[in-house]
C-alpha cells in the first residue's frame, strides 16, 4: 500500500526555521517524482517545489526561491523540506505528493498524497 506521511510541522516564529520530512511507504520514493504543496482554508492548494526521479530535474515558485529547498535521503526512504526564512505568509498545511510521472507544480498530476503537516508562522 502506498503512503506518504508528513510530520515536522508546528509554530515558528517570523525568520525561523522548519524541516519538514515526508516518509515513503510501500513504494521506493527514489524512483518516483515528489512535490510539496500548500494550502490555506478557502483557497487552491499550490505546488512550489518538485524534484524528478534521479533529482535532475527541478521546479520551484518565486515565493520560497532561496528559503527553502528539497532533499532526499534515499536509505530512509523520506524527502526533506528545509523552510527558511519563513513568514506569516507561509502559514498553511503542507502536503507531499508523489507519482511516476515528471516533476510537475500541478496537484493532478499527483495520485499519491499525505495527510498534510500544518506549519504556523507566528510571533
Amino acid at each position: 500500500q502506498v503512503q506518504l506521511v508528513e510530520s515536522g510541522g508546528g509554530l515558528v516564529q517570523p525568520g525561523g526555521s522548519l524541516r519538514l520530512s515526508c516518509q515513503a511507504a510501500g513504494f521506493s520514493s527514489e524512483f518516483y517524482a515528489i512535490a510539496w504543496f500548500r494550502q490555506v482554508p478557502g483557497k487552491a492548494r499550490e505546488g512550489f517545489l518538485c524534484i524528478s526521479v534521479n533529482d535532475n530535474v527541478t521546479q520551484i515558485e518565486d515565493f520560497v526561491k532561496g528559503r527553502f529547498a528539497l532533499s532526499r535521503d534515499v536509505a530512509k526512504n523520506t524527502v526533506y523540506l528545509q523552510m527558511n526564512s519563513l513568514n506569516p505568509d507561509d502559514t498553511a498545511n503542507y502536503y507531499c505528493a508523489a507519482d511516476l510521472g515528471r516533476c510537475s507544480l500541478i496537484p493532478r498530476a499527483y495520485r499519491f498524497w499525505g495527510q498534510g503537516t500544518q506549519v504556523t508562522v507566528s510571533s
